[in-house]
């Protein structure tokens, strides 16, 4: 089976090439002093195309934050960078990922294809009364939501200061306990440290799994092949506040849109590329 990694710079190449090779603007990244705001970097494409990457895996945030400046990579092609996801290097996966979101970016907005918005960001899993839903990664905002339903959340983690029993969830360090959910939320971390397919594994169970959060800006279409049912994502509508507030670590949520692709809605990557003529 290819890896998800191969996949995803070859479909980076290929979107970027019916794309005119997109050049880079610049990279963003928060102020480091602002830490609850800087889990993410925005690679800008020249036409304002923001793809988002997480940073704290690895040593990813202090090897982007040595580079000369946020205008270092400008003129370079998106889909050079992309070719990083597939290295070993943290922060040249990191921007990798994040140029392969902005080429995707370019592709949904080139084509004319909106996803849909999301009211939320559990990624469709509509957690019910009585159901065991699991989620990768540890994200404390997506746990009001599935309590209030009367749901039981198993949490899967790589810190094991965080394991045990707490109000509301638990936490484990072991895929096994995943095992009898029957929905699965994932943060975008299995995309960027090679554990999707293992967790995918652990989770074989479950009618839907998700994978969220502003990472997932990417064109799904790997995703779906491995069984994934949904990601939801985020995309920049107003890109002067947009990067007026991310670069000052302010809130920017408010300049960015939550949308969710479901498989069954999906119209695929060909189709996007014959839309561009």
């Amino acid at each position: 089976m290819t890896s998800i990694t191969g996949l995803y710079v070859a479909l980076a190449e290929r979107i970027a090439a019916r794309l005119g090779s997109p050049r880079v603007r610049a990279l963003h990244l928060p102020p480091a002093a602002e830490a609850k705001l800087a889990e993410f970097c925005a690679l800008e494409l020249e036409d304002g195309s923001i793809g988002f990457s997480y940073v704290l895996l690895g040593a990813a945030e202090p090897l982007l934050r040595e580079r000369p400046g946020t205008g270092a990579l400008a003129g370079m092609e998106a889909a050079a960078l992309a070719r990083g996801y597939a290295g070993s290097d943290p922060a040249a996966r990191a921007l990798g990922f994040a140029a392969i979101n902005a080429l995707s970016q370019q592709l949904f907005a080139r084509s004319g294809w909106v996803p849909s918005g999301a009211g939320d960001s559990l990624g469709e899993i509509d957690p019910k009364s009585g159901e065991h839903i699991g989620m990768i990664g540890f994200f404390p905002p997506l746990v009001p939501r599935v309590s209030e339903a009367g749901a039981r959340l198993t949490v899967l983690e790589l810190r094991p200061e965080l394991a045990g029993e707490h109000e509301n969830y638990r936490v484990t360090l072991d895929p096994a306990g995943l095992a009898s959910c029957e929905k699965v939320v994932s943060t975008c971390t299995v995309l960027l440290n090679d554990t999707l397919d293992a967790v995918l594994a652990a989770c074989s169970n479950a009618r839907h799994f998700a994978i969220v959060g502003p990472t997932a800006g990417c064109v799904p279409d790997p995703l779906f092949s491995r069984g994934v049912d949904s990601i939801g994502g985020r995309r920049v509508l107003d890109a002067d506040g947009f990067r007026d507030a991310f670069c000052r670590g302010e809130k920017w949520g408010g300049y960015a849109g939550k949308y969710v692709i479901a498989r069954r809605d999906y119209p695929g990557v060909d189709w996007l590329l014959d839309r561009l003529g």
